[in-house]
């Protein structure tokens, strides 16, 4: 008995081991310190139809305090989905999927762009607006405002599937839009300018392009049309490109594509072992050529398929878009429902997400990950966000260096210390000195050490906060331990100055 007793409690030791090393394997993943961490926030599908100011605030505030509990650091917020606005606007009308219709202002008043912007810096997020180019009318709605483009304008647009599209072939339709984005830039303080993957309309079996005219106006000497057609595509983006940068440097240029560029064949060898539709051949839009010649500053092919997937294998993208779309910050396009539904093929008695993100943490080009879609994350489906925030997203993340526009960082923070004041002990310090866009301090981040352990920065689990605030309240318990604070400052590319340490004891 005293043997069977023995052994039996050997076994449980070990499996108490054992399951106390599988809880701790997914944590023994080290986390970047700088890793794009993105969420869509989309209107186009509806969901704010129907709900008053404060209701829409509401939804927007619950699904933004989940995403920061997450670990995101970047909301990709949808403010013209067809040639409309979620702000105000001179050029265009007021958005119905805002409002319940087109050109109508919301009541109570309020101008969601400059909320979101608000409501993201304040939790130390970035906040990207996204804009479709090409979209004038969505399938659903059947009333356009008198000053929407489509109605004054209706000869730079084509029908296509019960959709309005601005016509890429138009040097009207280029100028229109950058003058679009140039004005959003000019009146609110994002950190990027976003667009997906709608360029030229997804194909219908047998209904052409109706823009032959065009084509005969502005061939440019272009013999074959799909060829026009991705020179058209080209151009705005060099055009749109050209206009952030020429209007606010710091302002992150990001595309979003559909996940296949090109189905590998012996006319196409660099393309990917898929079968599915192609940006290149379908849509008209060349990405690669985009990236290689630094058009845009991001890119986030939407992956949105499982590993083994038939025809669009999750794992074959996401080795070809790393080898092929390096030379510009690639971050990846998740689908959350999706990834929770899919069985693991190693484990099927759990989903594809520590799949997914091994692959993620094996391949050395990718730096970021953009959620589709937000309310799915902040919901927390098939508890997703859950084991995300847990076991790979379980310290914060600077935003990814983009050296290409800016590498310099600000100077260190200056004046930092611990005061006393009628709210507790706060470690105060006052801005750097910058004169230019690329010298200014934008957020300040606050590290802690305990008594004795070594400083290092390159640990992200040491960050205690990511402010834009010039103070960070501190935990006071009785004075008798200390802690080595360390507090560096961010310029807008997130660039990181020199650290200020400061001994305090709590």
């Amino acid at each position: 008995m005293r043997s069977i007793y023995h052994r039996l409690r050997t076994l449980s030791l070990l499996l108490v081991l054992l399951l106390g090393m599988q809880s701790l394997s997914a944590q023994s993943v080290s986390v970047p310190k700088r890793e794009f961490r993105g969420a869509w926030i989309q209107c186009v599908n509806g969901q704010f139809l129907g709900m008053s100011t404060q209701q829409i605030q509401n939804t927007l505030t619950q699904q933004l305090n989940a995403l920061s509990r997450l670990g995101v650091n970047a909301i990709i917020f949808q403010v013209r989905p067809e040639c409309d606005a979620l702000y105000k606007s001179d050029i265009e009308p007021w958005s119905r999927f805002l409002t319940g219709r087109q050109g109508m202002a919301p009541s109570p008043y309020w101008d969601p762009l400059q909320w979101m912007i608000e409501q993201c810096h304040k939790r130390g997020m970035e906040l990207h607006a996204w804009i479709n180019p090409y979209r004038a009318k969505t399938k659903t709605t059947n009333e356009l405002a008198a000053n929407h483009v489509a109605v004054r304008h209706r000869n730079w647009t084509f029908p296509y599937d019960g959709l309005t599209i601005l016509n890429p072939g138009l040097p009207e339709t280029r100028d229109y839009t950058c003058r679009v984005v140039e004005d959003i830039l000019k009146r609110y303080d994002v950190d990027g300018l976003h667009i997906d993957d709608y360029f030229y309309p997804y194909p219908v079996a047998g209904q052409p392009i109706n823009d032959d005219a065009a084509y005969q106006m502005y061939s440019n000497g272009i013999k074959n049309k799909d060829d026009w057609r991705r020179y058209n595509v080209d151009t705005f983006i060099k055009q749109l490109s050209e206009t952030i940068h020429r209007t606010k440097p710091w302002v992150k240029f990001g595309v979003s594509p559909f996940g296949i560029y090109r189905n590998k064949s012996e006319s196409v060898p660099n393309g990917s072992n898929t079968r599915g539709l192609q940006n290149y051949d379908d849509l008209y839009a060349d990405v690669l050529l985009w990236v290689n010649n630094g058009w845009v500053d991001y890119c986030v092919p939407q992956l949105y398929w499982e590993i083994g997937h038939r025809t669009a294998d999750y794992e074959t993208l996401m080795h070809w878009w790393n080898k092929h779309a390096a030379k510009r910050p690639l971050f990846i396009g998740e689908d959350v429902e999706r990834t929770v539904k899919a069985k693991d093929a190693n484990n099927p008695q759990r989903n594809q997400l520590v799949a997914k993100r091994r692959l993620h943490n094996q391949l050395p080009n990718v730096t970021g990950t953009v959620l589709w879609y937000a309310k799915a994350a902040a919901d927390n489906v098939g508890g997703y966000a859950t084991d995300l925030q847990r076991n790979f997203w379980y310290a914060p993340a600077l935003q990814p260096r983009m050296p290409f526009i800016d590498d310099t960082a600000p100077k260190a923070p200056r004046k930092v210390k611990p005061i006393w004041t009628e709210d507790g002990y706060v470690l105060f310090w006052t801005a750097p000195k910058g004169k230019k866009w690329c010298d200014v301090a934008a957020r300040y981040v606050i590290y802690r050490f305990a008594d004795g352990e070594p400083v290092n920065l390159n640990d992200p689990t040491k960050i205690v906060a990511l402010t834009t605030a010039t103070y960070y309240r501190l935990p006071y318990q009785d004075g008798t331990h200390r802690f080595t604070y360390v507090v560096t400052a961010l310029d807008r590319m997130s660039n990181e100055s020199k650290p200020v340490k400061k001994i305090i004891k709590l």
